[in-house]
C-alpha cells in the first residue's frame, strides 16, 4: 500500500479509537460472563486479592486461590464457599420451570468450587510446581489475576538487600513466572484474560519507596509489552487489563499522608470501591483502569511537564514526603518487636 494512503488510514483508525473510547464513557459496555471459567488469583488471602475472589465468586467463576499464608487463604475460601451456598439456596428456592438469564442456566451451582494452594510467588520453582498441580487438579486457567504484592517500608540506604530482592521478586518477577505457566494454553485456545494489579506508583513515583516503585514500574512495563506481543501475534481472544489504583486503605501503607488540606479531596480509596471499578474494567475488556480518574491526569502531566515543575506540584500536594510517616511507623514497629524479643 502506498505509504501516504496508509498514513491516512492509520490517522482515521486513531481518530476512530478516540470515538470508541468516548462512546464507552457515555454508554457502559455489556459485561462478559466468567461463569464456569477457572480464575486464579495470587495474594488471595487478604486485601484486594480477597475482594477479587469474592467478586469473581458472585459471578460464578471457579476460584483458584494462591497465598503464602495458608490460614488467611482458607478464610477467603470459606467466604467464597458461603457465597456459593447462598447462590445455590437462591436457585433451589426459585420456582421450578422459571427461566433465569442465560448465564445462570449454563452451569449447575453444585459444580462451583474453590481450590486453595499455599504458594510463595517470590520463588520461581514454587510457582511452576504449584501451577502444574493446578493444571492436574483443576484444569486450565482462563483468568489470571496477578495481585500479590509486598512493601519493605525502608529508605533505600536503610533497606536490607534481601528485602529489596523480595519486593522485586513478588511484585514484578512473579508476573513473568505465572504468565509463562498459564499463557501457553491461552495461546493455543486463543482465549483468556491476564490482569496485572500494579499501582499508581508504577506510573509516577515518590520518595522513600524506591524498591516498591521500581517493582511496580517493572510490572507495568511487563504488562504493556505482553499486551503488544499478543496484538502482534493477532491473539485477540486473549485480553489484558492493567489496574493502577491510588493509595488503597488496606493497611499496607498505614500512616501515609499527603497535605492535610488536600487529603479530604484525595482520600485513600476504599478497597471495595477499588475492586468494583477494577472488576468493571476486567469484565468489559478495558485495557487499563486508573482509580480515581485523576490519576490519568497526573500521569499525563508528569509526561509533559519539566521535572522541576513536577517537584513543585509534589511539594504543594505534600506528595514528596507522603511515605515518610509510613516508613517511620514501620521502623518503630520493627524496633518494638526487636525489643520485645530481646534482640
Amino acid at each position: 500500500m502506498n505509504i501516504l494512503l496508509e498514513f491516512f488510514v492509520v490517522t482515521f483508525r486513531v481518530l476512530w479509537a478516540f470515538v470508541l473510547a468516548a462512546a464507552k464513557w457515555l454508554v457502559r459496555p455489556k459485561e462478559k460472563s466468567v461463569a464456569g471459567q477457572v480464575c486464579l488469583i495470587t495474594g488471595a488471602g487478604s486485601g484486594l486479592g480477597r475482594l477479587f475472589a469474592l467478586e469473581f465468586a458472585r459471578r460464578r467463576a471457579l476460584l483458584v486461590l494462591w497465598d503464602i499464608n495458608t490460614q488467611s487463604n482458607e478464610e477467603t475460601a470459606g467466604m467464597v464457599r458461603h457465597i456459593y451456598r447462598e447462590m445455590a439456596e437462591e436457585a433451589a428456592t426459585a420456582a421450578p420451570g422459571v427461566a433465569g438469564d442465560g448465564e445462570k442456566d449454563t452451569l449447575p451451582h453444585c459444580n462451583l468450587q474453590v481450590y486453595t494452594y499455599t504458594c510463595d510467588v517470590g520463588k520461581r520453582e514454587n510457582v511452576y510446581s504449584t501451577a502444574e498441580r493446578v493444571r492436574k487438579e483443576v484444569g486450565e486457567v482462563s483468568v489470571l489475576v496477578n495481585n500479590a504484592g509486598v512493601v519493605s517500608g525502608h529508605h533505600l540506604l536503610e533497606c536490607p538487600d534481601e528485602l529489596i530482592e523480595r519486593t522485586m521478586m513478588v511484585n514484578c518477577h512473579a508476573h513473568f513466572w505465572t504468565t509463562k505457566a498459564f499463557l501457553p494454553k491461552m495461546l493455543e485456545m486463543n482465549h483468556g484474560h491476564i490482569v496485572t494489579v500494579a499501582s499508581s506508583l508504577g506510573l509516577f513515583s515518590t520518595a522513600g519507596v524506591e524498591d516498591y516503585c521500581a517493582s511496580k514500574f517493572g510490572a507495568v512495563g511487563f504488562h504493556e509489552s505482553l499486551s503488544h506481543e499478543l496484538k502482534a501475534a493477532e491473539k485477540d481472544g486473549i485480553k489484558t487489563t492493567l489496574v493502577c489504583p491510588y493509595l488503597v486503605d488496606t493497611g499496607m501503607f498505614r500512616g501515609c499522608r499527603i497535605r492535610k488540606e488536600i487529603e479530604p479531596f484525595l482520600p485513600p480509596l476504599k478497597p471495595e470501591y477499588c475492586v468494583k471499578q477494577a472488576m468493571r474494567a476486567i469484565l468489559t475488556d478495558q485495557p487499563m483502569i486508573c482509580t480515581p480518574r485523576l490519576m490519568y491526569m497526573v500521569t499525563f502531566m508528569k509526561s509533559i511537564l519539566p521535572f522541576e515543575a513536577v517537584v513543585c506540584m509534589y511539594r504543594f500536594l505534600g506528595a514528596d514526603k507522603c511515605m515518610y510517616p509510613f516508613i517511620a511507623q514501620r521502623k518503630q514497629a520493627t524496633n518494638n518487636n526487636e525489643a520485645k524479643n530481646g534482640i
